[in-house]
């Protein structure tokens, strides 16, 4: 996976430049979403948005920025000024005017927005598959669910397509999706980290959340978006201010579920004894704790009033345009219809009355450990039963908020079935940092790589190269095998921009072409896109004739590699053949005359 500490350590040593290694991400990306489309992401940075980063980061003289060329993702409920934000409703996509405060403050520490991540829309989920751009596979085993809303967010941090990433938590949006593809997910407390620019699904109880490999990761990251007191009372506050708790007594007292529920999931139960056993060789006292008083709380946020507030967000979609919300969205946030203000009173009410009796729960321990869900279902079974499935997963999850509780989700081993497993700690509001160290210290012992087993170890030493080739190293053509003895990997077909000009040379053996950039609007001249290992590029630079070289070529989508350039006097003696379209074309009619 792509670690954020090895990023910075590569920085500062010189032995990688963030150009380097952001271009290279981007390139890849582009290509893998033009063969086929990765549902993960919704958006891709364009080329633009992605060099103003660079020549902004570039171009800082300033103190160390502490996020410096890390690359990282949002969920697209969240705003970036002149990025499309899409809550994954179409019909609601729009481009947005403004940066959202966490977001911004990342960007101002260094870090490289890549893209914007898929998400059960309008965050309304648990699940990972409630949106039109494709259910999000879960990275272990494409056939289960990756966890929602943050479906997105999980699976690029999981693959190690970028260092971290941002998700939001209302009911365990933050935590779930970590859980199911052996990451971190970071839920702070509400309040500390600001909401402002994101697409609110229960604005009073939502929470911007991270992903990362390691808690470590996750512990950088909040430091850079946790609000001042100052920024705080400059917001709207929906939740009180919190006594802040950096650390937890060293005999630590775990509180865990009296009579865990796994919903008839024999793997998880025994993943969680083992849990147990382990949280007790930390040295930690294990103390079972009576869940009814939490149950029903969570019960309150899906089968109360609260969706009232999912209905405030999209209400004139839902009139205009009810279609274009998805079905099972839609029927859990027009419940809010039936409700009427009294309701919501008494359920404010019976909050907190509940609330009263939790405080019993901390006088026992000093942090709860419960599963980050209970059963991991197949997309076939939430295909079968959505609703049920969704509510399933939400037990130790939807009640977190609504107390203004602090979480965190920890990779704890793999099941028999060898999928992941994993673990929340959960704290009173205010023990961030005090549950960032816990996790640290949790994650130390444990055995099991974060992530996905497909990830590759990200390596600093070395950078693919992309290669652009227009004519005998096209598949099938002669010269194809000098790529091939130096493991080159074709990553995409397309063409040049509309600024270029195709040239058969004179007197080459095997015939080639010759490719010139214009001034003026040419032709989409046919290229296959390959990554070579940089270590081949000196001996594969060797072969090369003149009054061939390699230089820089533009691509359709806008965006540079490297790439066969032609020298113009070259072309003197050369037969324009651009409205062949390609090389191929022009071999083909050769071989037939």
């Amino acid at each position: 996976m792509m670690n954020l500490m090895e990023l910075r350590s590569a920085y500062r040593s010189g032995t990688l430049k963030p150009r380097a290694l952001i271009e290279n991400i981007t390139h890849l990306l582009r290509a893998e979403q033009a063969m086929q489309q990765d549902p993960a992401w919704i958006c891709l940075g364009n080329a633009e948005q992605i060099e103003a980063q660079l020549l902004r980061l570039e171009q800082n003289t300033g103190q160390p920025q502490p996020l410096h060329g890390i690359p990282f993702a949002i969920k697209d409920n969240i705003d970036v000024e002149g990025w499309v934000t899409t809550a994954a409703c179409p019909a609601f996509a729009h481009i947005a005017t403004r940066t959202a405060t966490a977001v911004q403050k990342l960007m101002d520490a260094g870090a490289i927005l890549i893209g914007k991540t898929n998400l059960d829309q309008f965050a309304t989920g648990l699940v990972g598959t409630r949106s039109p751009y494709g259910a999000v596979p879960n990275t272990f085993d494409p056939t289960y669910v990756s966890g929602g809303s943050s479906s997105g967010s999980a699976s690029v941090v999981a693959r190690g397509l970028v260092c971290f990433s941002l998700g939001t938590d209302t009911a365990g949006s933050g935590r779930v999706p970590a859980g199911f593809n052996n990451i971190v997910g970071m839920k702070p407390t509400p309040g500390i980290v600001s909401i402002e620019g994101v697409l609110p699904a229960c604005q009073t109880l939502d929470c911007v959340s991270i992903f990362a490999g390691t808690a470590q990761e996750a512990q950088a990251v909040l430091a850079v978006m946790q609000s001042s007191a100052q920024e705080i009372a400059s917001e709207p506050c929906y939740h009180p201010a919190y006594a802040v708790t950096s650390d937890f007594p060293q005999a630590l007292r775990i509180g865990i579920p009296s009579a865990p529920e796994f919903f008839g999931n024999a793997q998880y139960e025994q993943s969680f004894a083992q849990a147990i056993s382990n949280a007790q060789t930390m040295g930690a006292h294990i103390q079972a704790i009576d869940f009814s008083v939490l149950i029903q709380i969570a019960d309150l946020l899906y089968n109360g009033p609260w969706v009232a507030e999912r209905y405030v967000t999209i209400k004139n979609l839902l009139s205009t345009q009810p279609e274009a919300v998805d079905p099972t969205v839609r029927a859990v946030v027009q419940q809010a219809e039936h409700f009427t203000a009294a309701d919501s009173f008494e359920a404010l009410y019976q909050l907190k009355k509940l609330a009263v009796s939790v405080q019993t729960i901390w006088s026992q321990c000093d942090v709860l450990m419960v599963p980050t869900s209970p059963r991991h279902p197949s997309l076939q079974e939430v295909a079968e039963n959505p609703v049920l499935r969704n509510s399933e997963l939400g037990i130790y999850t939807n009640f977190v908020n609504l107390l203004g509780m602090s979480a965190i989700a920890m990779p704890s081993g793999l099941t028999a079935s060898q999928m992941p497993f994993g673990v929340t700690f959960i704290a009173p509001g205010g023990a961030d940092q005090a549950l960032l160290a816990l996790a640290c210290n949790w994650q130390s012992g444990q055995a099991l790589p974060p992530g996905a087993p497909t990830a590759q170890p990200f390596k600093t030493t070395e950078l693919n190269i992309r290669l652009a080739v227009v004519g005998a190293h096209l598949q099938g053509m002669p010269l194809h095998q000098q790529l091939a003895d130096r493991a080159c990997r074709l990553v995409q077909r397309t063409t040049t921009s509309a600024f270029y000009q195709l040239y058969a040379l004179a007197d080459t053996i095997p015939p080639k072409p010759g490719l010139v950039r214009t001034t003026e609007p040419g032709t989409q001249i046919e290229l296959e896109v390959y990554e070579m290992p940089s270590h081949h590029l000196g001996s594969f630079l060797q072969l090369i004739p003149s009054p061939l070289g390699l230089g820089s070529v533009e691509l359709a989508d806008g965006t540079w590699v490297k790439g066969f350039i032609c020298e113009p006097w070259a072309i003197k003696r050369a037969s324009n053949i651009s409205h062949l379209g390609g090389w191929r074309a022009y071999i083909s009619g050769m071989t037939q005359t």
